[in-house]
């Protein structure tokens, strides 16, 4: 099944209409760490970087045996292969797809393939036919795309169709390893390698790696009865930059991210093990000079001029509708809505004709050939209902169609529909405007299309709404032609503007963004190089204090916040650093003191609880036995009786939400909510508590998916004084995750290490990406052998 986002030239072949149309000139699995070593050993090598190598399922190129052994290959006229084109000719860069081969084709033919793709700076997957069939016709087309556009009823979902996907995308990880090197940027193109960009991170953890989706991403309903819906988050994420054909997309992929994978994002930026990952929308264009150059030729003109004649009768009107034979185009229910036309407005018999183009596509599968079946007996029915003598309503066509025909019938053509059910883009219509540059002609679109977010100015329809259409029909057909180039111009404007090529560029340019934001966050990472100067301090420090904050750093977060109890592992860790005569160990925590001293009381370590509320210091000895825990400072905690009720109430409207009280705060926590509810209950709370809380002598503080409400003035960084004003301490060392954090790391000196956990701006002199990169770095502390 072709892409969305080709064109109609290029599923229209090169079948001929039996119209007089004048012609115009034209391995082996290996490791991650086996990969990286090989592409590091390609580098030395040879080199080179900043190439572009694009990856995709089909190569841009169509190719036919010249009968001399050797293979003819022609380029491909679709809108990727049309805006990418520019660049993969450049210099270097590379294009990696599958060749599709004849399964019927020997090895020698294939070498021979190969080389003929190699000339034109392409590089061919061979795909095991099996695999292939699974892979493409399988999991591909008949999973992701009827689930992605809308249609369940179609859906298969297939364990064996789902491996070979996989082993797919793994042949297309080697194939593209086999070539990158540092400093390459890979371009990942559409459903069919949607597991591909994880792929590469994982060899290639430094790469700048783009992935573009060019049919639709549907709602989280939708995407949750997909089995495999992780691995396909997680496959995309790998990439730095995610990209969509329109906003609704971005919105939909951004919602499963946090539902199935649990990451938010903020303004479609999301942290991704500790990567920046941007998510955003890039609209597709066309070649727009090459459609509007070719309509205005002598002999597209002329062809114009003989179709015309062709119906026979002055002044008829041709209506156009040319798509690829697929449930999503919406073409039954097109027929339906010119039958309706015709039955309210007869006054239109012989003075109007539905030239319908359908272009065959997957003719061995069964949906399809009952599809293909129903629009022919509805062709059948509308013109056995309608036609007259001299007059047939319904001119079907099903076969392809060349450029210069293309072109053709849309430069004859008064009206255009384009009414798809469900589509990523659709790029018909744009040629269709491109063809009536600064003329009329009138386009009815379907605002199911991904093209309806540009091209509003078009009479936009329902798709399932027949009566709409037929009244669509009506006007289009009626409406003067100073309308129709007032309503054309600002799209035609546009579409030349925003083409193919600048859409290509537009996205390799976010892609170096996100690569200059990713290194700007990466100097402040902990690395090799600063993790070994933090050890060597703390292991020539007479004192050390360690003050660690608990959830997000010390244990990742949970739903349930009852459900991160400290392991074993991270029990021992401590009890080896807090064991230690020279280090005190600190516990900064916004859990109640309660809940500290199950899970810790029995460490030698300090414990600070409430943000800072309670202190507990270990017992005399270094034991954890006959602690006592203390106030800070005296605290009123009477306000909670009108906060309360009104923290409830909005439990009670925000599935998923629960609120947690503690001896002097109260917090609402969020962490299951959907990110858009919760995102407007945080204003609504803000507005309903509102100012009076200064009054009352506390404050509300935002946390890691929680709003708490506590004694003003009570904070970590407060607490941390105690420890961060000792002179004693040689080497102080604070961790934490979030805002609450960020308390501590502006109160620390300005030699202390303070080490934030996880991405974002931050006031931390460093950076982890995880709370397992914290216990490795703890485990590695606990293990330093001092230097006196």
């Amino acid at each position: 099944m072709p892409n969305t986002h080709s064109t109609a030239a290029t599923l229209l072949r090169d079948t001929p209409l039996p119209l007089p149309l004048a012609r115009i000139d034209r391995p082996r699995e290996e490791s991650a760490a086996a990969r990286r070593a090989q592409h590091d050993a390609r580098s030395v090598v040879a080199p080179e970087a900043g190439r572009l190598i694009i990856v995709s399922n089909r190569l841009p190129y169509r190719f036919e045996d010249d009968g001399e052994g050797g293979f003819e290959l022609e380029r491909s006229v679709g809108g990727l292969a049309t805006g990418l084109g520019p660049l993969h000719e450049q210099d270097g860069n590379l294009w990696i797809g599958w060749a599709d081969a004849d399964a019927g084709m020997d090895d020698d033919e294939r070498a021979r393939l190969a080389a003929a793709f190699d000339e034109r700076d392409c590089r061919a997957v061979f795909l095991d036919d099996r695999d292939a069939e699974a892979y493409y016709e399988g999991f591909s087309n008949s999973a992701i795309w009827p689930l992605f556009h809308g249609f369940p009823q179609f859906t298969r979902f297939d364990e064996e169709e789902w491996e070979a996907y996989r082993r797919v995308n793994e042949r297309f990880c080697e194939a593209a390893l086999a070539e990158a090197r540092p400093g390459d940027t890979l371009w990942i193109q559409d459903y069919h390698l949607m597991l591909l960009p994880s792929m590469l991170r994982e060899a290639l953890p430094d790469a700048s790696i783009g992935f573009f989706l060019h049919i639709p991403f549907p709602d989280y309903e939708t995407f949750r009865t997909l089995p495999w819906r992780d691995e396909i988050v997680r496959g995309v994420l790998g990439a730095d930059l995610i990209g969509f054909h329109a906003y609704d997309y971005v919105r939909h992929f951004l919602s499963s991210c946090r539902r199935v994978a649990g990451i938010e994002n903020t303004s479609g930026t999301l942290t991704v093990d500790g990567r920046v990952v941007q998510v955003d929308a890039f609209p597709l264009g066309i070649d727009y000079a090459r459609f509007r150059d070719a309509a205005r030729t002598p002999e597209v003109q002329a062809a114009v001029e003989t179709l015309a004649a062709e119906k026979g009768h002055e002044g008829c009107k041709v209506m156009l509708s040319v798509e690829r034979l697929d449930y999503s185009k919406g073409i039954p229910e097109r027929l339906d809505a010119f039958d309706a036309f015709l039955d309210k407005h007869p006054e239109w018999k012989g003075r109007v004709v539905l030239m319908l183009v359908t272009v065959p596509s997957r003719e061995n599968v069964a949906s399809y050939r009952a599809l293909k079946k129903r629009i022919d007996e509805l062709v059948g029915q509308v013109n056995g209902k309608h036609s007259t003598m001299d007059w047939t309503p319904v001119d079907y066509y099903y076969r392809s169609l060349p450029f210069e025909q293309l072109v053709s019938l849309y430069a004859a053509s008064d009206v255009m529909l384009v009414t798809p059910l469900r589509d990523g883009m659709n790029l018909v219509c744009k040629e269709y405007l491109a063809c009536h540059d600064g003329d009329g002609g009138v386009l009815v679109l379907s605002e199911m299309a991904g093209a309806s977010y540009e091209l509003h100015e078009a009479l936009c329809v329902n798709p399932f709404d027949r009566a709409g259409i037929a009244r669509a029909m009506q006007e289009a057909l009626t409406m003067p032609p100073d309308e129709q180039r007032k309503r054309n111009a600002p799209m035609q404007q546009r579409l030349a503007r925003y083409t193919s090529k600048k859409w290509a560029r537009e996205f390799l340019d976010a892609v170096a963004d996100v690569k200059r934001r990713q290194a700007g966050m990466s100097a402040h990472l902990l690395g090799p190089t600063s993790a070994g100067r933090l050890l060597e301090a703390y292991r020539r420090a007479d004192r050390r204090a360690l003050l660690l904050d608990y959830d997000g750093t010390l244990m990742p977060f949970s739903d349930d916040p009852a459900r991160v109890a400290p392991d074993e592992r991270l029990l021992d860790v401590l009890a080896r650093l807090g064991g230690s005569a020279d280090n005190d160990v600190v516990v900064v925590s916004g859990r109640d003191h309660a809940t500290l001293e199950a899970w810790l009381g029995r460490l030698p370590v300090d414990l600070v609880a409430e943000h800072g509320v309670w202190f507990a210091a270990q017992a005399d000895g270094g034991t954890a036995s006959g602690r006592a825990w203390t106030l800070q400072e005296p605290l009123d905690n009477s306000w909670k009786d009108a906060i309360r009720p009104v923290l409830a109430d909005f439990v009670d409207r925000t599935p998923g939400s629960l609120l947690e009280e503690k001896d002097y705060s109260l917090v609402w926590h969020y962490r299951m909510c959907s990110q858009e509810l919760a995102e407007r209950r945080v204003i609504e709370i803000r507005c309903a508590l509102g100012d009076g809380l200064a009054d009352r002598g506390i404050a509300l503080m935002d946390g890691n998916k929680v709003i708490e409400v506590k004694p003003r003035g009570v904070d970590k960084g407060h607490a941390a004084h105690r420890w961060f004003r000792d002179p004693a301490y040689g080497f102080l060392l604070a961790a934490g995750d979030d805002r609450t954090d960020e308390d501590v790391f502006e109160a620390a000196p300005d030699d202390a290490w303070t080490v934030k956990i996880g991405g974002g701006p931050t006031r931390a002199r460093f950076a982890l990406k995880n709370s397992a990169e914290m216990r490795q770095l703890l485990e590695a502390m606990a293990e330093a052998e001092p230097v006196r």
